[in-house]
């Protein structure tokens, strides 16, 4: 007879008590972060759709302006799965045939990038937009195409695009470059825009340009200080 199995039953109960109610907390805790979890998946799927939703119909609009005759689309991949959808999108500038942007000239692509980061833009409007030498690839049709889009939502937002094209530059209201002094120290030039100073100021930046500084045009519906 084991004079204290009783002591040991006793403490062994109080263990199995004490993981047990923690293993029901634990189940709780899960329980509780699987709605959480479920709650967010649904949050993220409803917003995603409706941004989605607006992005192509923006995309649609917008590629037609850039590409007059032409056609493009935002596809959803898993469109009954938006929470692992990819998205795709096909373009068909003017008369060509073709639908993937791999097979698009690089202005084309370049255009056609542009038309869907403005979709972005139309769809959730912003006050401030900066963009980082996105038209080098642009033709003069195709730039001149940007260019008008440009001043669209230059006038409800601030826009500001770092650039080395001159005919992006006369479409700012206000322009600043970089300029680096024989001793290594660098400024910062500003110039506002406005009709006869124009054709001055840029090409007082393009100096400045071929002595190495770069310049950065500022197409803003209001300048900036």
């Amino acid at each position: 007879m084991n004079l204290l199995a009783g002591g040991e039953f006793e403490a062994l109960q109080e263990r199995h008590d004490f993981l047990t109610r923690e293993l029901e907390d634990v189940k709780k805790a899960r329980r509780d972060l699987l709605e959480v979890i479920q709650r967010i998946d649904t949050e993220i799927a409803t917003t995603f759709e409706a941004a989605y939703r607006d992005v192509a119909q923006e995309f649609e609009r917008l590629f037609k302006d850039l590409f007059p005759g032409g056609d493009g689309r935002i596809v959803a991949t898993e469109p009954g799965d938006l929470l692992n959808t990819g998205i795709e999108i096909e373009a068909r500038p003017g008369s060509k045939r073709v639908r993937r942007i791999s097979l698009l000239s690089g202005g084309e692509r370049a255009l056609t990038a542009m038309a869907f980061l403005f979709a972005i833009f139309k769809a959730r409007p912003s006050p401030f937009y900066l963009m980082d030498e996105v038209e080098p690839a642009l033709d003069d049709v195709n730039l001149h195409r940007f260019l008008r889009l440009v001043r669209g939502f230059a006038a409800d937002s601030q826009v500001l695009i770092v650039t080395h094209q001159k005919r992006t530059m006369e479409v700012a209201e206000m322009m600043y470059g970089v300029s680096m002094s024989r001793d290594g120290t660098t400024k910062i030039v500003g110039q506002s825009l406005d009709g006869a100073s124009s054709s001055l100021a840029i090409a007082a930046a393009e100096r400045v340009a071929i002595a190495g500084a770069p310049s950065t045009a500022v197409p803003a519906a209001d300048p900036v200080h």
